[in-house]
């Protein structure tokens, strides 16, 4: 019998992990992000219920994690015209800060705005949204978020077309000589952790699979080791 073939070798780049709030036991935020203080940044979803149809947290939130954790705090602003509060977020503890192409009417305006703060900016966009949207920002931006569920709600299965677009944004990035980060948010499980770095990913969001039962970092745990 022939011995299985093996696992193909990572690319060079180191996968960062950062856990997503969403999934954690908002009663022990401060004991939940001490259990994954091994991560590399903290996931903060922000939710507005119009520009998805629920509502997570806030400003509050964010600033109480921020007095928790040295954490880098990378927040994802899920919310209609982000322009308005990027300075708050901003103020509350955000390092970095991401916003989708169908919130607002003026992406460049709102990267510049996100850099002027001080913050590394990030862009991100729906499944169903095409990356030619991103294409006029690509140079501009520290981080591309390809969200591989539809954004709103966690612990939603994983869009396996989410791959390819992965792919063709690694293939962009690299075009342009950028260092952003490629990071994927949605479904992100130790099954398909190493299938997201193969394809370039360099920054994996996961919460249901890290805020498990067993404790956060078990959960953390596991996935590192997929990604070895």
């Amino acid at each position: 019998m022939n011995p299985p073939p093996a696992a193909a070798a990572l690319p060079a780049r180191r996968v960062k992990l950062a856990p997503s709030l969403l999934a954690c036991d908002f009663t022990r935020l401060g004991e939940e992000l001490g259990q994954v203080a091994g991560a590399d940044w903290a996931h903060v979803d922000v939710m507005d219920g119009l520009f998805v149809p629920n509502i997570s947290f806030g400003l509050p939130i964010l600033a109480a994690a921020r007095r928790a954790s040295a954490l880098f705090m990378d927040v994802h602003l899920m919310i209609e015209r982000p322009e308005r509060y990027l300075r708050d977020f901003a103020e509350a503890g955000a390092d970095g800060l991401t916003v989708h192409v169908e919130a607002t009417a003026h992406l460049h305006r709102a990267v510049g705005m996100i850099r002027e703060l001080g913050k590394r900016a990030g862009v991100t966009l729906n499944p169903g949204t095409s990356l030619e949207t991103l294409r006029p920002v690509l140079a501009d931006v520290d981080l591309v978020l390809v969200m591989s569920v539809n954004p709103g709600f966690g612990g939603q299965k994983f869009i396996p077309q989410s791959l390819e677009r992965v792919r063709l944004l690694r293939g962009w990035l690299d075009e342009l000589g950028s260092a952003a980060e490629l990071q994927v948010d949605g479904g992100v499980t130790p099954h398909n952790a190493r299938l997201l770095a193969e394809a370039g990913a360099t920054n994996l969001v996961a919460g249901s699979s890290v805020f498990g039962p067993d404790g956060a970092a078990a959960g953390l745990a596991r996935l590192r080791e997929a990604l070895t």
